[in-house]
């Protein structure tokens, strides 16, 4: 891709980031809207960072599964979890798409459209300044350029490292492991995360769940380099290591948050575009690229997206209120065990939870009977209260 590919003329769309939701957005314009002159700014000198983006096939639909499919670098027809009460599998497709493959796809659907090494200062509805003093207009802008500051909103966050291993020997597994709870939990909810790519390839995560965002790397590449060895993997290599810290939404003021973005219109995380207990956004992006390409109005982009992500958050409480149970009622040590109960209901209520489409039976079922968090300390997570 071109070191800088813009001309004075100015395109219809500048998305501002090459991550995830930028990406999935360029691609499906490319595909239902090629008349359209949509660009790409990003910082580094690649897309899509140093990331690996996973979904179940259940979150999306058969068409959206179809568009995404040329990202997708690896599938698996189930996964498993494992708590220390019990171990399941389950027969919902897993999906996973590399930065390498994206950044491979979207660069083909916009060929001399991307400018890399450009890092922004700042954007407005039209305009963006880089940080070398070039000026970029276009009719519209979207700022994707990752989460921001929060201050309006109330967040936990899942924290993660990964490291993708080449071991001495064959594995064993054939499906990923979504969630191994059963290693020290750390302070925190805590588990193993796994994605075999070949017999002796692995992408190994140490996931936890905690209050603070801070991020000790050397403790999670030992976390996870400690499960192998208790697996009895022998690790020959570490390929590559990727890291997050994702936010799990527990309360807040969408309004307020999105006005302290800007102007300009945003996308992904900082639109607040993710499931707010797991953190996958994919499936979220999907969905705004897909009713950008249905109908997208650029005189009026932020104020649609702004509508569209308030949409989104409104109709999310219920997840908000099972993750203020599991970080403020829960004992920390003892948070793996809310999620060893959900996993024990019925596949289909797992696959729409995941989807963010869970229906009224499915709360009621996720609610009822004995809480694994103490019952005075759930009542106090009842009411959201915001935060302005």
């Amino acid at each position: 891709m071109q070191a800088d590919a813009f001309d004075t003329s100015g395109p219809d769309l500048l998305l501002i980031g090459g991550g995830l939701a930028n990406g999935l957005l360029a691609l499906r314009l490319s595909q239902t809207r090629p008349e359209l002159d949509v660009r790409i700014v990003e910082a580094a000198d690649s897309l899509g960072g140093v990331h690996t983006w996973s979904f179940f096939e259940s979150d999306l639909t058969a068409a959206q599964n179809a568009w995404i499919a040329p990202l997708v670098c690896h599938r698996w027809p189930g996964y498993e979890v494992r708590f220390p009460q019990f171990v399941r599998s389950l027969s919902t497709g897993y999906c996973s798409v590399t930065a390498e493959r994206f950044a491979a796809v979207v660069g083909a659907a916009l060929p001399g459209r991307i400018t890399l090494g450009a890092p922004v200062l700042s954007v407005s509805p039209t305009e963006a300044i880089l940080a070398d003093g070039r000026r970029l207009t276009a009719r519209a802008v979207i700022d994707g350029r990752g989460p921001a500051a929060a201050p309006d909103l109330a967040l936990g966050f899942q924290k993660f490292v990964g490291l993708e291993v080449r071991l001495a020997a064959p594995h064993g597994l054939t499906a990923p492991i979504v969630m191994d709870a059963r290693v020290d939990q750390a302070g925190g909810y805590r588990f193993l995360y796994t994605l075999p790519f070949d017999e002796r390839t692995l992408l190994i995560e140490d996931t936890r769940y905690t209050d603070g965002a801070e991020l000790d790397r050397d403790a999670f590449r030992q976390g996870v380099l400690d499960y192998a060895a208790r697996q009895g993997w022998v690790v020959d290599a570490v390929l590559r290591e990727e890291e997050g810290v994702l936010p799990v939404a527990l309360d807040g003021d969408i309004a307020a948050h999105l006005a302290s973005m800007g102007t300009a219109a945003q996308s992904g995380l900082r639109a607040g575009l993710f499931h707010p207990t797991t953190g996958y956004s994919l499936p979220d992006a999907v969905r705004l690229a897909d009713r950008l390409a249905d109908d997208l109005q650029l005189a009026t982009l932020a104020a649609d997206i702004h509508r569209h992500a308030s949409d989104v958050w409104a109709g999310r409480g219920f997840y908000r209120l099972l993750n203020r149970m599991l970080f403020r009622a829960a004992k920390p040590q003892q948070r793996y065990k809310v999620l060893e109960r959900f996993y024990r209901l019925p596949q289909p209520l797992i696959e729409r939870f995941y989807a963010a489409g869970s229906t009224l039976g499915d709360k009621a079922r996720i609610l009822s009977g004995k809480p694994p968090v103490p019952l005075g300390a759930a009542l106090t997570c009842l009411i959201e209260k915001g935060r302005a």
